[in-house]
């Protein structure tokens, strides 16, 4: 079982990861076989575990600039914004000044298949907080669940979107780092040794999304793509602003006032969050630019 699920092929991994998760996270019923299924689900959260801690490992050294009291944290987390991995991607304002519709679309697909669903992230991530974090996040929560009402839910927005736009989301048709990143995400919500990691690492989407998806509904404006298909990327321009000042001022402020040592592991999630969202970017545009200079190349001959 453990050579199966072995990391030594990125795609590989991150695509059965992912066909893990969907099961993972699904409701289930009992089932006669659940010893097995108990062996299994160890077997794949070693194999999680590992990713992680090489993950982890990975960022150490970008995450220097920490150290300090709340204050100092709070500064330092918020220049992320600015300068932390993957921030002010040209890749967005490409999407935003040139791309075609059919390039938008393989865009949208991708990120629609990689989406962990910030609702459930948040649910299993405040489980046991401290009183005011926890409040935090379920008023973050009501805002995601659409105060109650099923069209303004955050996820069947984006359910909306890809419906809208005829996309067909799929893990074989996804490029392993969108479901790395996904698979990231989940890990650290569902995992409680890395509750801290992933209080860092939605705080940081919320800091740095609203430039990302503002460009992405320039992109759409200017391909001809109504406020109805829009609707989930601009919501996210404004809403993320409030959600990331309420985020640190509630949650990340207090936990490290009260417990400095948890400073670095909300740092770490961060990092990891920002890392792969990188890769990603990178990803989307080498591919978008192979497309593009084959569609040039047919042309010219």
């Amino acid at each position: 079982m453990h050579q199966t699920i072995a990391a030594n092929d990125s795609a590989v991994f991150h695509q059965k990861l992912a066909r893990y998760n969907v099961t993972r996270a699904a409701p289930a019923m009992p089932s006669l076989l659940w010893q097995e299924a108990l062996q299994d689900e160890a077997a794949w959260q070693l194999a999680e575990g590992n990713y992680l801690e090489r993950l982890r490992q990975q960022v150490a050294p970008l995450i220097g600039g920490h150290a300090g009291d709340a204050e100092h944290f709070v500064t330092w987390f918020e220049s992320l914004a600015q300068t932390g991995p993957g921030q002010q991607h040209l890749l967005f304002d490409w999407l935003a000044r040139d791309a075609t519709l059919a390039q938008m679309r393989w865009f949208l697909t991708q990120e629609a298949a990689g989406e962990a669903g910030f609702d459930d992230l948040l649910a299993y991530t405040q489980v046991k907080l401290p009183i005011r974090a926890k409040l935090e996040c379920a008023r973050n929560y009501w805002d995601e669940m659409g105060h109650g009402k099923e069209s303004a839910m955050h996820g069947q927005m984006l359910d909306r979107m890809v419906r809208e736009l005829n996309l067909q989301p799929t893990l074989e048709t996804t490029v392993w780092e969108s479901l790395a990143l996904s698979n990231t995400m989940l890990g650290l919500a569902m995992t409680r040794r890395y509750a801290y990691q992933s209080l860092g690492a939605l705080g940081v989407i919320e800091l740095t999304a609203p430039s990302r998806v503002r460009k992405v509904s320039q992109g759409m404006k200017r391909l001809g793509l109504d406020g109805r298909m829009r609707a989930y990327f601009d919501l996210h321009t404004a809403l993320d602003v409030s959600h990331a000042k309420a985020w640190i001022r509630e949650i990340i402020q207090p936990l490290v006032q009260a417990d400095p040592g948890c400073a670095r592991f909300i740092a770490e999630g961060a990092m990891m969050r920002l890392v792969c969202g990188e890769r990603c970017f990178e990803r989307y545009a080498a591919e978008l630019q192979s497309a593009t200079s084959k569609k040039t190349a047919v042309a010219a001959c």
